[in-house]
């Protein structure tokens, strides 16, 4: 199997209030513009005022979704989730929404993240005679607000709130309502939407309210639960901690390119970094490329610090990840191939500055700059626009082991020699948070400097499969 280079996606979460449209229609096309933040199954969850009709399978959302199975699901408000697994392996067990029947009626829940005591969470469900019939934390979360405490969904999700530590956006469906829940840290975005006068959303990016002409209205703030109706967002509670935590791969890789954070657009902020990288780490170099296409910002704001021309070294499949079909052992040996091509009249005898936005594993870096070489490039500099990662991440984003960061076992120079690369160098911590420049150092640095915001567990995200 081909194996991507990066810190996986999380999973994408959407929610609409729209009394006179097609709310399931509007939820496939959000999910659609959330794609890349997973690609293991996909769902949707719709309520009419009393009852919850749903659909979810693996696969893409434009494999899981057609005509037939959407025309079923009727009613006004919806909810959808597209997934990457962090807890619980990849399976429909664990496909999202979870949809259960509780004392207050249907619930369905869509999460984003990863809770750092689910394994105690989960303990305490199973001693109460809970059925689990997933791996994944977030049915934990799903049976907790189902059976847990209170007299009103308000309430629940309050004593959740309490309970839960970690990582978690959710979406959360009843019969005739929807909430939108962003953990007190806020790790990871959660935005407001409009669509004309009485139709309201929520979602993980603001990239997915431009495709179904919304429109972005705020950020859901760190600790907040807001109740979606006619009439708008309404904060039912701000349970924020002192001093937020915001993941900084969303600023380097997760979100897209066009979604806003802080009032700029993920790109600026990207051409932002290659700015502060050109300005830390220059090289006499000819030209400057990007690995296509996350890199891409970041190496028009190198070029734009170091006064190097831009321009295009690589071509990019964007469809060899998105096939289930995997190359044979021959085309193994093409390797690095099958996802790229080098354009060889820009690389002859040329002095060229690789940028790139993360290095995890080394196991495409090396492969790319020896490719690079062969098509004509004289030195191969290669530059990333984050800071080496040399811990996992146990609050939502698929990271890697200690064992397979590369930057955990080896030096810089050591990197550079496995890579063959010329000479290669990171963005610095400090210069990557300026780029990302807003009030005050609010991020999680946790892959970086080891120092989380919250207890972690050195845990396998298949801790809880039935082996």
């Amino acid at each position: 199997m081909l194996c991507e280079d990066k810190p996986a996606h999380e999973c994408g979460v959407f929610a609409i209030v729209a009394p006179e449209l097609d709310v399931a229609r509007l939820t496939f096309f959000g999910l659609y513009a959330l794609q890349h933040r997973g690609q293991e199954s996909a769902g949707i969850a719709v309520a009419n005022g009393r009852a919850i009709r749903y659909h979810k399978a693996m696969g893409l959302v434009s494999q899981v979704f057609n005509e037939e199975n959407l025309r079923p699901l009727a009613g006004y408000v919806a909810i959808g989730h597209t997934r990457y697994s962090t807890t619980g392996s990849s399976k429909l067990e664990n496909a999202q929404p979870f949809v259960v029947e509780s004392a207050l009626g249907p619930l369905a829940v869509g999460h984003n993240g990863n809770l750092t005591n689910a394994a105690t969470l989960r303990r305490e469900l199973l001693l109460r005679g809970v059925g689990l019939t997933g791996s994944s934390d977030s049915e934990v979360i799903t049976q907790m607000l189902a059976g847990g405490e209170g007299r009103t969904w308000e309430e629940k999700l309050k004593v959740f709130m309490v309970r839960a530590q970690g990582a978690y956006c959710l979406t959360v469906l009843t019969r005739d309502a929807v909430f939108g829940v962003r953990d007190p840290l806020g790790l990871h975005p959660l935005c407001v939407g409009r669509l004309g006068e009485r139709n309201w959303l929520l979602a993980s990016e603001s990239c997915a309210f431009g495709p179904i002409g919304a429109e972005f209205v705020r950020a859901v703030e760190p600790g907040e639960i807001v109740m979606l109706t006619e009439e708008g967002p309404q904060t039912l509670a701000h349970m924020p901690t002192a001093r937020p935590a915001e993941c900084l791969f969303e600023y380097i890789y997760f979100a897209r390119p066009d979604s806003m954070l802080h009032g700029r657009t993920l790109h600026a902020m990207r051409v932002a970094q290659g700015r502060e990288l050109a300005r830390e780490s220059p090289a006499e170099a000819d030209l400057v490329i990007p690995v296509p296409d996350s890199a891409t910002p970041a190496a028009i704001g190198y070029a734009q610090g170091s006064g190097l021309p831009y321009s295009e070294g690589l071509i990019k499949n964007r469809y060899i990840g998105r096939t289930f079909i995997q190359p044979d052992d021959q085309l193994r040996k093409v390797g690095i191939s099958l996802k790229f091509n080098a354009l060889g009249d820009n690389l002859v005898d040329k002095r060229v500055v690789l940028i790139d936005d993360s290095i995890v594993r080394g196991n495409t870096s090396g492969p790319i700059v020896r490719l690079l070489r062969e098509a004509g490039a004289r030195e191969v500099h290669v530059r990333v626009s984050s800071p080496p990662i040399r811990h996992p991440c146990f609050l939502g984003v698929d990271m890697a082991t200690y064992p397979e960061l590369i930057a955990y076992r080896l030096t810089i120079d050591e990197i550079c020699k496995h890579l063959g690369a010329d000479s290669l160098a990171y963005l610095s911590l400090e210069g990557l948070i300026r780029a990302c420049r807003h009030e005050g150092d609010t991020f999680c640095k946790g892959c970086f400097s080891g120092r989380y915001p919250v207890d972690v567990e050195l845990v396998d995200k298949e801790v809880f499969e039935i082996k």
